[in-house]
């Protein structure tokens, strides 16, 4: 499921009054305010109605049965179309009780002072929620979201290639896999990508980042610093640069957003990316070589630091508007929608779950192993009060497109995101 990050340095002026009346109307922390609350608002994404409509209903029926006569609303959004018109309504009096939020886009929201503080003690397995996905709903020691689901990313690649060259097994250290892609790179020429890797992809990047102990900032001192220029972070940037030099013989300019097409026209052995793209890339509409369905594996991406490489993980968060009046029964639906048993429906949908304990689980089934072991090793984005205002993508791709294409070194590339972020990492 791809995503767009949206800022929220949009609505900054709408938020000013959001902001100022905060302080007011949240010292409930959102657990018990507006339990008495006649009507509940509830925004979800278009995934929820199409792919699990029952266990919203389940949801449903679990807090309208504790009060009774209580009605629950739904409305349902692409992921363009949400914030657009969830900017439009939250510092008025019909902003939802209850919202859907891509983990990436909660911080600009947070910063701002749009949602409700909550809880987490209150919400079933909040002291074992994903890291990465416990970060994403963290701003300034206080809670405000709660993980929904997640997205991890596997290694792909195809089986009848690394057959072809005499290999019958993923490989498990990244020694192997770079012998294993070495062989098949060789054999299939100078034009084939044995690993497609597009330079853009800052996601695939930043894996290898905090591989190496790296990081795109950190903080110290209550102060955020931009850490791309750091000793383990060009470490993990320059074992990036070697996959590029190596295996990716594309274009050096491209984006991650249409690699499993490029996968279906099969001219590369293998991808790292999100779990649903070798599956895609094997769709008929998708497959130009007519050879990729039942032929392509997942596998848990092994780093060079010799331990399985981080990755990052996307999902969605369900967050309370600040000027919600039913905050408690937000809160109460939000626990029935994410807690252990809506936890089980969701991973019955193919679904990673927001927490460690049932994630534990899937390590146990084939179908779903692979996933599960890779979500275990993750990081997010820097949780600072100018994140959501740094454009990231831009910057880190840039970055990223001059290390690969070989316009810039390394370290100067590094050194120029870092002062770019540094620009605004710290501005509320």
């Amino acid at each position: 499921m791809k995503r767009k990050l949206i800022a929220a340095i949009g609505i900054a002026g709408m938020m000013v009054s959001i902001a100022a009346c905060g302080d007011s109307d949240n010292k409930s922390g959102g657990s018990d305010k507006g339990t008495d609350a006649k009507q509940l608002t509830v925004w979800l994404t278009v995934d929820a109605q199409n792919n699990w409509p029952a266990l919203v209903k389940a949801a449903d029926d679990a807090v309208a049965k504790k009060h009774p006569g209580l009605k629950i609303k739904h409305e349902y959004y692409g992921w363009p179309d949400k914030n657009t018109k969830l900017d439009a309504v939250l510092a008025t009096d019909k902003a939802p009780d209850v919202v859907e939020m891509g983990n990436t886009e909660m911080l600009g929201y947070m910063v701002k002072g749009a949602f409700a503080p909550v809880d987490p003690s209150t919400f079933d397995n909040s002291g074992q929620w994903l890291d990465g996905l416990k970060a994403s709903v963290t701003y300034e020691d206080k809670t405000y979201g709660v993980p929904y689901y997640a997205g991890g990313r596997v290694a792909n690649w195809r089986k009848d290639v690394a057959a072809s060259v005499g290999i019958k097994t993923p490989p498990k250290a990244y020694q192997e896999l770079t012998a294993d892609l070495d062989k098949i790179q060789k054999k299939e020429g100078a034009k084939f990508n044995a690993w497609y890797q597009p330079t853009r992809d800052w996601y695939a990047a930043m894996s290898f980042v905090y591989d190496a102990g790296g990081s795109i900032a950190k903080e110290e001192g209550g102060q955020w610093k931009a850490n791309l220029s750091s000793p383990e972070s060009l470490k993990g940037l320059n074992d990036f640069k070697s996959i590029l030099d190596k295996y990716m013989h594309g274009d050096k300019t491209k984006d991650e957003s249409d690699r499993y097409i490029v996968y279906g026209q099969g001219k590369s052995a293998m991808i790292f990316g999100a779990a649903w793209e070798g599956a895609t890339a094997a769709d008929p509409k998708n497959d130009k070589t007519g050879k990729l369905k039942d032929n392509l594996e997942n596998f848990v991406m092994p780093g060079p630091s010799g331990k399985n490489i981080p990755v990052f993980l996307g999902g969605s968060d369900l967050a309370i508007p600040v000027k919600s009046k039913a905050q408690g029964l937000a809160a109460e639906w939000i626990n029935a929608f994410t807690g252990s048993e809506g936890q089980k429906g969701l991973m019955a949908k193919g679904n990673l779950p927001n927490n460690k304990t049932d994630l534990a689980t899937l390590k146990n089934d084939p179908a779903t192993a692979v996933p599960a072991t890779a979500a275990e090793s993750n990081w997010f984005v820097p949780m600072a009060p100018g994140w959501g205002q740094v454009e990231k993508a831009q910057i880190l791709q840039t970055m990223l497109q001059n290390i690969g294409t070989g316009k810039k070194s390394v370290e100067a590339a590094a050194k120029d995101a870092d002062a770019a972020i540094d620009k605004v990492i710290n501005t509320k």
